[in-house]
């Protein structure tokens, strides 16, 4: 199977040279065009993984009020989750490494309304627990989807969260729960340090775990 019909090829396959593959998800009344850059430089911000589809699905079937909110979006990659939330009603800002953002600004032009945005997504880099104290603490939400897969960033990601949650805010994440990257840990340990943890589903066959976190109390009026 050649890279261009493999979506996952094996390493050596995937990074030898760049190639896109277009995919259109359709998801509680919004068709999402989502283009996927693989290549050296995205790694693994260029797929859509299964539990940012996870997090749609369950943002639209519990009915999470998104009409207005504001909303965050940790390590967006494509930007299949908070693109779907600002195409239902939110005022969205979307944020990952500097290399990725040509990708989602690519991915936020490609799927503005008919009538364009009412609230255009803003782009933006955010490098957790470096320039995280340059954005606003008074977000509603915030979301993450399959962040948690590197050990040595996940202080930095509660140091992040935090910092985003001062206000009141609760974040939704998503993801698989992968033994080898300590994943049930973060969970376990590092995010309840700070937060209410509590897990809102599960999903066995794919691994999937979907949490939401809110800030303790003592922790909102510490600076």
């Amino acid at each position: 199977m050649s890279c261009d019909e493999d979506p996952f090829p094996a390493d050596d396959c995937l990074f030898a040279e760049t190639f896109s593959l277009d995919s259109v998800y359709r998801l509680f009344g919004q068709e999402l065009k989502i283009r996927q850059v693989f290549g050296a430089n995205l790694g693994v911000a260029a797929p859509v993984w299964d539990a940012a589809l996870q997090l749609c699905r369950y943002l639209g079937e519990r009915s999470v009020e998104l009409g207005g909110k504001r909303v965050i979006e940790l390590g967006a990659g494509t930007g299949v989750v908070g693109i779907l939330a600002a195409r239902l009603g939110a005022a969205v800002t979307l944020t990952d490494l500097p290399v990725v953002l040509p990708q989602l600004q690519a991915n936020v032009a490609a799927n503005a309304p008919p009538g364009g945005w009412p609230r255009p997504p803003t782009v933006v880099p955010l490098s957790w627990g470096e320039d995280h104290v340059n954005f606003p603490s008074d977000w509603d939400l915030v979301l993450c989807a399959d962040i948690i897969y590197l050990p040595g960033t996940y202080p930095l990601l509660v140091e992040t969260l935090t910092h985003l949650c001062r206000s009141g805010a609760v974040a939704y994440l998503s993801s698989k729960m992968r033994q080898e990257h300590r994943t049930p840990a973060f969970y376990q340990d590092y995010l309840p340090s700070r937060f209410e943890v509590d897990l809102l589903h599960r999903d066995d066959k794919q691994n999937i775990n979907i949490y939401s976190a809110s800030l303790r109390t003592e922790q909102c009026s510490h600076d």
